[in-house]
């Protein structure tokens, strides 16, 4: 993943209720919601939370099927996790590199 698909994704999360679907649709797990369930449980109106999934949708972290007349909405694993590992993949990396040099610096020093 590189830091334009990162970007792209976190932001489709940037919004306090693009995240609170996202929430839902990932304690869902495999199986999902319908669009109707996840309106009852978001509380938002159906015009919004349908701009809100539309985002999520074209970033990639969620997926829409449709099964007969509703649609089944999922969270799409995958580049969730892809996403958590680029935010945490340098992960300690300069505090590490410091705690390895910086004593030996200050004893060459003092």
């Amino acid at each position: 993943m590189n830091s334009a698909e990162a970007a792209a994704g976190f932001a489709a999360m940037g919004s306090e209720a693009r995240l609170s679907v996202l929430r839902l649709l990932i304690r869902a797990g495999d199986a999902g919601l319908s669009v109707g369930d996840l309106q009852t449980r978001s509380g938002l109106a159906a015009s919004t939370l349908a701009h809100h999934l539309k985002v999520l949708a074209e970033a990639g972290v969620v997926t829409q099927e449709r099964q007969g007349r509703s649609t089944l909405c999922r969270a799409n694993f995958t580049p969730l996790e892809a996403l958590a590992g680029f935010i945490l993949s340098e992960c300690c990396a300069d505090a590490e590199a410091s705690t390895q040099t910086g004593p030996q610096m200050e004893q060459a020093n003092g």
